[in-house]
């Protein structure tokens, strides 16, 4: 199994001042750390690939889609600028020696138009998606498609959704991040839900029902990881939360409340508990 930690738990941006962070996530025992790309290009690739290899880490990306655009939108052009900004994340994250980009990469986080979505949309999603193919096997990369919470989306809550929408796109490189926040509020059983992903499921955050440190909150560990066995998962099990004490990421999150003592300890002691709960 590899474990991992997204950085957002200390910054909205990695950037070169983040670089002392890494020896300290190798030093805690994590096999990689999970970088935001939100805006690819002004990614410092260089640095951050040489102090990755430097301190022997791997590494995963998580991006998001810009305020504005889809990939269902009815606007041919708006749609192409939401997978150019896919693209770009998915080379920035081969430039930065990963070979997995992750988020919900369909519509912005928050986008809730009022209504469900529609079949036309789901399937102009999948069509655009689809066309990343020749991209992501360009530059060895896969994308994990996240389905989020209600409050988050309106286009993709469940494993069930989501697999039905790797079905619908076909291609090996394009499969599910599965988020146990997320599927906590939305699946009847997180259990039944991980086997729906099945062959789709390529990533897995961790995350605690408050989005505290692993293991001191109600979701069902014990079902999520006996089903993992059973599956013979054995990929990237990362611990993602959000530094409640940065503004901007607060906001984003909806946190308005210490959830930790620190918010690096949801990082650093959720490892200790994954690790015993796979041992």
């Amino acid at each position: 199994m590899k474990y991992g930690v997204n950085a957002l738990i200390w910054t909205a941006s990695f950037e070169l001042e983040h670089l002392p962070l890494l020896p300290r996530v190798k030093e805690r025992g994590f096999t990689g750390i999970e970088i935001p790309i939100f805006d690819p290009g002004s990614t410092p690739v260089a640095e951050i690939r040489r102090g990755l290899e430097d301190n022997g880490l791997e590494v995963t990306t998580c991006t998001v889609i810009p305020n504005g655009l889809t990939v269902f939108a009815e606007s041919a052009g708006i749609r192409q600028q939401a997978l150019d900004h896919i693209k770009l994340s998915i080379e920035t994250t081969a430039k930065l020696g990963g070979h997995l980009v992750a988020g919900p990469t369909y519509s912005p986080v928050g986008y809730l138009p009022g209504r469900r979505r529609t079949a036309d949309e789901f399937q102009q999603a999948a069509d655009s998606l689809r066309t990343l193919g020749d991209t992501l096997r360009a530059h060895d990369v896969q994308l994990a498609i996240e389905p989020l919470n209600r409050f988050e989306t309106f286009f993709l809550n469940t494993a069930a959704d989501a697999a039905a929408l790797c079905d619908n796109i076909n291609d090996a490189n394009i499969g599910i991040l599965f988020d146990t926040f997320h599927a906590n509020i939305e699946e009847k059983s997180l259990g039944d839900a991980l086997r729906i992903c099945g062959k789709h499921l390529f990533h897995v955050h961790t995350c605690e029902n408050d989005r505290g440190t692993p293991g001191s909150g109600h979701v069902p560990w014990v079902e999520v990881f006996d089903t993992l066995r059973a599956m013979r998962y054995d990929n990237w099990l990362t611990i993602e939360s959000f530094g409640y004490n940065i503004p901007e990421i607060a906001a984003a999150a909806a946190i308005w409340r210490d959830i930790a003592p620190l918010p690096e300890s949801i990082g650093f002691d959720g490892l200790t508990f994954l690790k015993r709960m796979t041992a």
